[in-house]
């Protein structure tokens, strides 16, 4: 009898594999960084080829120092980053560009030049989306404009796409399953959410040829094999969801009206809507969180572009801090931020702003100011954007949460936890098992196979590990909040035409 489920969690910066067992523990973990690439500002991209090379690597090394057959392994989980796009040769497998990373700001001229067009209305109403260069559909647009062969070889079939998750089926299933999850296609603005379809409307409008997509499929429910020559023995592929939408369903947000937020790299708030797709007007995505046995939940979504990656730039551009973890008690030996605002706004504004033309910036600066008090603005600017967005989904859901449910990295830092119960005057709820993503994709592909049989079975292990409750009075929490505004503003339209 298997014994495992195997989560892998390709992230924007890391590739990992975590086996889980059946109480959803995290029993083995393996992790690997691959470099970042950096054409010109604004522009990021990965090599496809370390993407995978790093994901295969991790999961041998994880079945190795568990000693784990694969045998013993139920079934395999992929969640993945998000709108990144990757474009490879059908025949070989190879990749014919470097993989456009969803932060990448590359198509922002395309998405103007949509914007002049009048499209959006189309767009939102299709796909639940805003014109943005985050999303899949203008990158492949500008790909498709930087190389006309590129183009002609895609229209001919000899190409094919995929965000992350395409790939890694791809790779993994020896090139045999072309195949991505509902809720990475939700996110390629090349999807109608209301039909459950690719939009024939929004291929021709991004110049997208329809031989490239991969086939659609549930979020739950076996899609495949691994090839042997990876791993020995063939493990089938059961479960696949964007990072956040497995995020959501690794912190149980089953019923309407649950949320949590994901400190990364960026921050991502999600509520689950129900099985009824909602569009927002305060500038949130619809999406959709999972679809299993043919039933689909959507989700409210506020995407945070630079969270955790202000931390990182303290630590690597200013070389302020050597570790990201020390963010906590060099912030922590001061009181207050004394007046200073950091907005983050590294490649633009993110919800419910969506300018991409924002920039960084830093006010409120004296004589006094240390570097204490910048690392206490940078962790703060996590929680002030997360105030953003969850006021955003208070006025579009018209539900006043009771409670936040928390994961990732920066959720280990107290003193962030705390601000962020203040800011937003609602508690925080800390799980005991901290790896939400990489756990949703387990219990996907663990529901795929029937090593867990219902939700009500994993809802039974969602554990309690702290509760951050509001501490703060009304008045000073309106104005810290009213002054982080005034920051936001001075940061947006920096960039003139």
């Amino acid at each position: 009898m298997a014994d495992y489920v195997l989560a892998l969690d390709q992230g924007t910066t890391s590739s990992r594999a975590i086996l889980f067992d059946r109480e959803g523990r995290a029993v083995g973990k393996e992790q690997r960084e691959f470099p970042q690439i950096y054409p010109q500002p604004g522009h990021v991209e990965h090599n496809p080829e370390e993407l995978w090379g790093s994901q295969l690597q991790v999961i041998r090394d994880l079945l190795r120092r568990a000693r784990v057959a694969p045998e013993r392994i139920a079934s395999l989980g992929i969640t993945n980053q998000r709108e990144t796009v990757v474009l490879w040769e059908r025949e070989t497998g190879r990749p014919v560009r470097n993989a456009i990373v969803w932060q990448s700001r590359i198509s922002t001229e395309i998405c103007e030049r949509l914007e002049r067009d009048g499209v959006e209305p189309l767009l939102r109403e299709k796909t639940g989306l805003l014109i943005d260069p985050y999303f899949s559909a203008t990158k492949l647009t500008w790909a498709f404009e930087q190389d006309s062969e590129l183009k002609r070889r895609a229209e001919r079939g000899e190409i094919l796409f995929g965000t992350v998750d395409s790939y890694l089926i791809w790779k993994l299933t020896g090139g045999r399953v072309h195949a991505t999850d509902i809720s990475n296609a939700s996110r390629t603005l090349l999807f109608d959410i209301h039909q459950q379809q690719w939009s024939p409307e929004l291929l021709d409008l991004f110049g997208v040829p329809e031989a490239i997509l991969p086939k659609v499929v549930d979020s739950s429910g076996l899609i495949g094999e691994t090839d042997p020559q990876w791993f020995g023995k063939p493990i089938p592929i059961a479960g696949v969801a964007g990072d956040q939408q497995a995020a959501t369903f690794g912190q149980i947000c089953f019923e309407p009206g649950m949320a949590k937020n994901t400190y990364g790299t960026g921050c991502f708030m999600l509520m689950n809507i129900g099985h009824e797709p909602r569009l927002s007007s305060n500038g949130l995505l619809t999406t959709v969180g999972w679809r299993i046995n043919g039933e689909t939940t959507y989700c409210l979504e506020g995407a945070i572009f630079i969270a955790g990656a202000a931390i990182q730039w303290l630590r690597d551009g200013l070389e302020m801090l050597a570790h990201a973890g020390d963010s906590e008690q060099l912030a922590a030996s001061v009181n207050s931020s004394d007046g200073v605002y950091f907005v983050p706004a590294f490649v633009g504004l993110g919800a419910p702003y969506w300018d991409p033309h924002a920039r960084g910036l830093m006010v409120g600066l004296t004589r006094g100011t240390t570097k204490a008090h910048v690392a206490r603005a940078a962790l703060e600017s996590i929680a002030y954007q997360t105030r953003d967005v969850l006021d955003a989904m208070r006025l579009d859901s018209q539900i006043e949460l009771s409670s936040l449910r928390v994961d990732g990295g920066a959720t280990a830092n107290n003193l962030l936890m705390q601000f962020q119960a203040d800011i937003l005057n609602t508690a925080v709820h800390r799980p005991v098992i901290q790896e939400t993503t990489a756990l949703g994709a387990a219990y996907l592909a663990g529901l795929g196979v029937g090593f867990w049989e219902t939700r009500d079975e994993i809802a039974r292990k969602w554990t309690l590990d702290q509760e951050f409750s509001p501490d703060m009075d009304e008045q000073k929490r309106s104005s810290l909040y009213h002054d982080w505004q005034r920051a936001v503003e001075r940061s947006r339209h920096w960039l003139e035409e």
